[in-house]
């Protein structure tokens, strides 16, 4: 069975962010996420990460910190370049990835003109840092509300222990392959 126009139209979007575009060096950022969502990565459920706002054209490198309980620096996730589009084709992603999942992503973003998917590529857990020990190497450290872009001169402290947690062996990894 075809896909329909519009099924077939996302599927080309998904084909061009993964396979096509520049080759640049990822961008590093540093991200939150709900430990809930970081699991779903594990378990093989959650393959992309929808954003309402987030990179254009270029891969990154999410250094994840996960929110309050865990409220801890301790992933890195290589992202592949960001599919955009309107709410209902970022939402149909969501649904071929994840069954029943198109709906609370629309519910999300459905005020935008546009929003993101973004292709989850590789995932490593170390050790990390938590709240207090980044507050103690930073002099302070409030998790971003969006996307914290780590090669900006303000934030190189960052990027340098960033570098120094994923510097070390993995807990565990993963490589997610897509379809």
């Amino acid at each position: 069975m075809g896909l329909s126009p519009a099924g077939q139209l996302v599927e080309e979007k998904v084909q061009d962010a993964l396979f096509s575009g520049p080759s640049a060096e990822p961008d590093p950022i540093v991200m939150t996420l709900y430990a809930e969502y970081y699991e779903l990565m594990w378990q093989g459920l959650k393959t992309h990460e929808f954003r309402r706002r987030f990179l254009r054209d270029q891969p990154a490198r999410w250094w994840v910190y996960l929110n309050a309980p865990v409220s801890r620096l301790m992933a890195v996730i290589d992202l592949g370049p960001a599919i955009v589009g309107s709410p209902q084709e970022i939402a149909a992603i969501a649904e071929r990835v994840r069954p029943g999942n198109g709906a609370s992503v629309l519910e999300y973003i459905q005020d935008l003109e546009q929003a993101y998917a973004i292709p989850i590529l590789r995932v490593r857990e170390f050790e990390g840092l938590s709240a207090e020990e980044l507050r103690e190497h930073l002099g302070s450290w409030h998790p971003p509300q969006g996307y914290l872009r780590l090669r900006n001169p303000g934030n190189l402290d960052m990027l340098r222990i960033c570098e120094k947690i994923a510097g070390g062996e993995p807990i565990r990894q993963m490589t997610v392959h897509h379809p």
